[in-house]
């Protein structure tokens, strides 16, 4: 006789109430993320032992969710199980497979994102967070020195990002620091921050030297993935294709998108060269970055005002966004903008907007009017910020936990020639935008697939992104550094769009007339951040 339905519901929410309690506990800076503020003083374990503990979390996860008969479940549930499974197995191949905790220490990049929430976010009175944050560098020494044991077969490369990552991070210390000094005015908890500070400095200092002289002279080890093992992330991703259709994909819409492009030429200023027209987008921009970062908050507010007016999609009732600068611990590998999702647990949850200054004159011009127009989209409205503040909504802890870029990614790129087919900022110019960000996308594919095929080499690379795109060269050189440890993670913005394209025209088909744009979009961002192929038993279609 079979289980109650009922019952392997019951059974199956008490499973993934631990599995989501375990995994906080073992992860105290993604609990301080989700807005769940226990933890918020814990760094975790740096050494090998935590990895240990996180590979023997995923094979449970996957004994303990495949004994359950999806058939005996309710459909939001079966698919919550077939999601955490799907999680758990991409999880223990990138940890036992690829292992890139082997190849580089990471210590002070994982220090500062396990500070930035706690100094950001205004979940508490500041006092409270900076507590919290002299706690987290009271234990950062020890974190630091733990990270060194797991270093086995060090990366050249990566080393070296590890080096300039410890080298900035005090610059982060140092603003957390004034911010205490100038508003929190409790002498005693500004001293203690300040003893923390410098002990993580001390250790960073240490932890510099070991790089330079230890550990440099044997990174030998290959950050490529390989064909075998990049095609077997793709297999484990889900994502409808394999990787040699995805790169056919790239090369398509590189060509479509570079004679789009061209054809804009004539409008923007008859007669003049690419590269004229170039200069002539790129050199529209303020004087001063403080003005670009304002210019980036109203271009924001516009498209907010958009999307509600023409019906694209509903932004939550909680839908709060603050713009500011990218710290200095991670500059170096974000040359533009990026996006922090809210916390769900907050009782206000606030998305936070990270523009990164030049660091020098030219890099300026990556902070035109038009790019900053369609930055804006893909980051806020309706890219990742309302994609993930309704995201965040769902009541899964499953898909709180879900990695899929192909759709979170996917999702703002598609958003950006979304949005000028409805009118938003259509220009020559803001057309000329889009077209030169779809090639840059296009071309992570390529370069992607190519770099850990190892067809293609990091300068090679470089070259390559600067040729397409027209960026300032430290722009690409910081692209390329992230796609070198991110394997299938750059092809996933303009082929995500090409998968939600896709299941918006198969939607369209079944419904016909009575299809709805902003019931589509709804469905999508309010069902939580899964895979494009997950993502499709919402509308009830599975395959391809």
């Amino acid at each position: 006789m079979s289980m109650a339905p009922s019952d392997a519901d019951a059974r199956f929410d008490r499973t993934i109430d631990r599995w989501f309690r375990d995994q906080v506990a073992m992860r105290p800076e993604v609990a301080t993320f989700f807005g769940l503020h226990e933890h918020d003083g814990d760094l975790p374990s740096g050494g090998r032992d935590a990895i240990d503990e996180e590979v023997e979390f995923f094979r449970r996860t996957i004994d303990e969710l495949s004994a359950f008969d999806p058939a005996e479940l309710t459909r939001e549930r079966a698919l919550d199980r077939d999601l955490a499974i799907h999680q758990a197995r991409l999880g223990l191949y990138w940890q036992t497979e690829y292992r890139p905790w082997a190849g580089s220490s990471e210590a002070a990049g994982q220090i500062g994102e396990a500070l930035f929430p706690l100094f950001t976010r205004d979940f508490a009175p500041l006092t409270e967070r900076l507590s919290s944050i002299a706690s987290r560098l009271e234990a950062a020494p020890r974190y630091v020195a733990e990270t060194r044991d797991r270093v086995s077969d060090p990366v050249h490369l990566w080393t070296e990002i590890d080096l300039e990552s410890t080298r900035m991070l005090p610059g982060f210390l140092d603003t957390i620091l004034a911010a205490a000094r100038s508003e929190a005015g409790d002498d005693r908890l500004t001293g203690r921050l300040a003893a923390a500070v410098d002990a993580t400095k001390r250790a960073l200092e240490e932890h510099a030297t070991w790089l330079k002289d230890d550990v440099l002279p044997r990174a030998t080890a290959d950050w490529k993935a390989g064909p075998e093992r990049f095609e077997e992330m793709v297999r484990l991703r889900e994502l409808e294709a394999d990787a040699d259709e995805i790169l056919a994909v790239g090369e398509d819409l590189l060509a479509s998108e570079q004679a789009a492009r061209e054809a804009l030429l004539a409008e923007i200023d008859p007669g003049a060269s690419a590269s004229e027209v170039a200069d002539l987008v790129k050199d529209d921009h303020a004087a001063t970055f403080a003005e670009s970062l304002n210019e980036y908050r109203q271009s924001m507010d516009t498209a907010r005002a958009f999307v509600v007016e023409r019906g694209i999609a509903t932004p939550p009732e909680e839908d709060h966004l603050n713009v500011i600068e990218t710290p200095s611990f991670i500059r170096h590998l974000i040359p533009f903008a990026a996006y922090y999702d809210p916390a769900k647990f907050d009782p206000t949850p606030v998305g936070t907007y990270i523009v990164t200054p030049p660091s020098s004159p030219e890099m300026m011009r990556e902070h035109n009017r038009s790019s900053i127009s369609n930055t804006s989209v893909h980051e806020a409205y309706p890219g990742h910020h309302l994609q993930l503040s309704a995201a965040i909504t769902n009541p899964s802890l499953v898909r709180l936990f879900s990695q899929a870029p192909e759709f979170a990614e996917g999702w703002a790129f598609y958003c950006e020639r979304m949005m000028k087919e409805a009118g938003f900022d259509d220009t020559p110019k803001g057309w000329y935008i889009v077209h030169t960000d779809a090639i840059w996308r296009a071309t992570r594919i390529i370069l992607d697939v190519q770099l850990h095929r190892g067809l293609i080499g990091f300068d090679e690379a470089v070259e390559r992104l600067i040729a397409e795109t027209g960026f300032e060269r430290p722009a690409a050189l910081a692209e390329v550094k992230r796609y070198t440890s991110s394997p299938t993670y750059q092809l996933s913005y303009l082929f995500g769009r090409h998968m939600i394209e896709k299941l918006k025209a198969d939607v369209q088909a079944r419904e016909g007339r009575e299809f709805e744009v902003r019931r589509f979009h709804d469905t999508l961002i309010y069902g939580g951040t899964m895979p494009v192929s997950y993502a499709r038993r919402l509308f009830d279609l599975n395959g391809r």
